[in-house]
C-alpha cells in the first residue's frame, strides 16, 4: 500500500497552535510551534489509525473548499502529512 497524504489545517491560537485533519474527524493536536505541530500531526495520525482496518480516503484542498465546507482564515496554515501504513505496521 502506498502512503496517503492527509490535509492538515493549523490554526493560530493566542499562545499556541491547534491542528486538525478534515478527512479524519476527531484527529487533532496542539503545540507551541509550527515545527512541533508537524511532528504532532504525524504522531496523531499514527495513533488515530493504530486500530483502524480501513483508512479514510484523503480529499484535495479544492474539494474541501468547494464541497466540504472548509473555511480558512488568513492566519491558517495548510499543509499535508503523509501516512505510511506499511511503516506503521512494521514498527508495531
Amino acid at each position: 500500500m502506498k502512503s496517503l497524504r492527509y490535509l492538515f489545517v493549523i490554526e493560530k491560537a493566542v499562545k499556541n497552535y491547534s491542528g486538525y485533519f478534515p478527512d479524519v474527524p476527531g484527529c487533532v493536536t496542539t503545540a507551541r510551534t509550527i515545527e512541533k505541530m508537524l511532528a504532532n500531526g504525524a504522531e496523531a495520525l499514527d495513533l488515530h489509525f493504530a486500530d483502524e482496518a480501513k483508512l479514510p480516503r484523503p480529499r484535495t484542498l479544492a474539494w474541501h473548499l468547494d464541497k466540504g465546507g472548509l473555511k480558512l482564515r488568513p492566519t491558517d496554515v495548510v499543509t499535508w502529512i503523509e501516512h505510511d501504513r506499511q511503516h506503521q505496521l512494521a514498527a508495531a
